[in-house]
C-alpha cells in the first residue's frame, strides 16, 4: 500500500516561515490531486490547500489565501506547502492527502475541500507557531 511521507515541520515565530514536503512511497503514484489539510488540539481536521495534476489548479482555505502556497515537485508524486506570515493559530498538525487517480474532471473547490475526497493520508507533521 502507498504511503505518504511528510517532512519539514518544526518550530517558528510568528511571522516565519516552513515549507512541508510530501512524498509517496511509490514513485509510480499518481492522484488526481494532493492536498494538505491540518489538525489543532481540540479542533476537527480543516482543509488548506490542494492542487490538482492535471492542469495545476489550486485551492485554497480563506484563512491562508496570501500566505501559503502549494506546488506539485517535478516528481508527480510530491507535493509542498510554503507557509509564510505563520501566525500561532496555524499551529497543528498537518496532513498530507491523496485522491484517486480515477477523479476527472472536477473543478468544483468543495470536492477539494473536503476531508471524504480524499483515499490516502500521510501520518502527519507538527507545527508550532510561537507568539
Amino acid at each position: 500500500q502507498v504511503q505518504l511521507v511528510e517532512s519539514g515541520g518544526g518550530l517558528v515565530q510568528a511571522g516565519g516561515s516552513l515549507r512541508l514536503s510530501c512524498t509517496a512511497s511509490d514513485r509510480t503514484f499518481r492522484s488526481n490531486a494532493m492536498a494538505w489539510f491540518r489538525q489543532a488540539p481540540g479542533k476537527e481536521r480543516e482543509f488548506v490547500a490542494a492542487v490538482r495534476r492535471s492542469d495545476s489548479s489550486t485551492y485554497y482555505r480563506d484563512s491562508v489565501k496570501g500566505r501559503f502556497t502549494i506546488s506539485r515537485g517535478d516528481a508527480a508524486n510530491t507535493v509542498y506547502l510554503r507557509m509564510n506570515s505563520l501566525k500561532p493559530e496555524d499551529t497543528a498538525v498537518y496532513y498530507c492527502a491523496a485522491d484517486p487517480d480515477t477523479v476527472v474532471g472536477i473543478v468544483s473547490g468543495r470536492y477539494y475541500s473536503r476531508a471524504s475526497s480524499y483515499d490516502c493520508w500521510g501520518q502527519g507533521a507538527q507545527v508550532t507557531v510561537s507568539s
